[in-house]
């Protein structure tokens, strides 16, 4: 799998959030919580779901520990912050470079597992580029069905070019 490096711009975001770990994962809870009150939000921009996850420190992907506690997102994109529904929060979510990874088959632990695996310990070390320290996303459009093998979703993952710790050019 392929990423397409984008430089995204960026979005006022509304919606809830719960603080979870894998360990501890209440995702089904937050989006049990968000759907319905979904429409109640205004000046939505598209129809697409960001879920966002944001940590307080950025991760040691390579031995990521399952009981790391970071802020999970249920969210719409919106032009601006006027009239959120009560339970919901705004957040600004900066643009930025972004790895925009287009998957498509089933988001079971499994494969989510499989999948991030995949992205931050094979990709990413082999890629021109280094985790950022901004929040995780993915955007489940019109083709995003919940654990369906012909789910489609865009996985984007924050990063920058890396840096290297010194260059030697040599004159002849």
């Amino acid at each position: 799998m392929e990423a397409r490096i984008e430089l995204l711009p960026e979005r006022k975001l509304v919606g809830k959030r719960i603080r979870i770990s894998l360990t501890n994962n209440k995702t089904a809870e937050l989006f049990q919580g968000f759907m319905p009150k979904r429409k109640e939000i205004k000046n939505t921009i598209g129809t697409d779901i960001i879920c966002m996850r944001e940590y307080d420190a950025l991760p040691d992907f390579k031995n990521y520990d399952m009981n790391t506690v970071f802020d999970k997102w249920a969210a719409v994109e919106v032009a601006d912050f006027t009239g959120i529904p009560e339970g919901m929060e705004s957040f600004v979510l900066k643009g930025g470079m972004y790895a925009v990874f287009d998957y498509k088959g089933n988001n079971s632990p499994v494969a989510s597992a499989n999948l991030f695996q995949y992205i931050f310990g094979t990709w990413l070390p082999n890629s021109a580029y280094e985790l950022d320290d901004r929040p995780h996303f993915e955007i489940l459009g019109a083709k995003y069905k919940n654990n369906d093998p012909d789910s489609e979703e865009e996985i984007c993952i924050p990063v920058k070019a890396k840096r290297y710790s010194r260059l030697i050019f040599f004159r002849q």
